[in-house]
């Protein structure tokens, strides 16, 4: 994504920890379309391990899994995000458009002083 989208990011923090952040809900997301982790890892261009690292992560931060797991075999593996989880996303995607509201006037200016140059990701 081009830097000239600016926008602000919100990360929710355990200590030093990442609990909920932009890839993570994008994960999260990802993992809501495709009832896959692989599928959703493919889709980000990550590799399946780090996805899979990723939503123990996520699932550690919080009280209840926020991702619940099939295994394979004959009626096929795949996750689910559960219904907290849609909740968390549907709160953290709330969280981030009234955070960009909020300060849309102060980003304006401040945008003023930065680069368009490309985002590396």
């Amino acid at each position: 994504m081009p830097r000239s989208s600016k926008t602000p990011q919100i990360r929710l923090l355990i200590g030093a920890a990442t609990a909920l952040g932009p890839g993570k809900v994008e994960l999260l997301e990802a993992i809501a379309r495709t009832g896959s982790i692989s599928a959703a890892a493919r889709a980000m261009g990550m590799s399946y391990r780090r996805a899979w690292v990723l939503v123990e992560g996520i699932n550690q931060s919080f009280r209840r899994p926020l991702v619940v797991t099939a295994t394979g075999g004959k009626g096929g593996g795949g996750a689910q995000v559960t219904e907290e989880g849609l909740d968390v996303l549907g709160r953290y995607r709330a969280m981030e458009a009234k955070a960009a509201r909020a300060i849309a006037p102060e980003l304006a200016d401040l945008a003023a002083f930065l680069t368009e140059i490309e985002d590396s990701r």
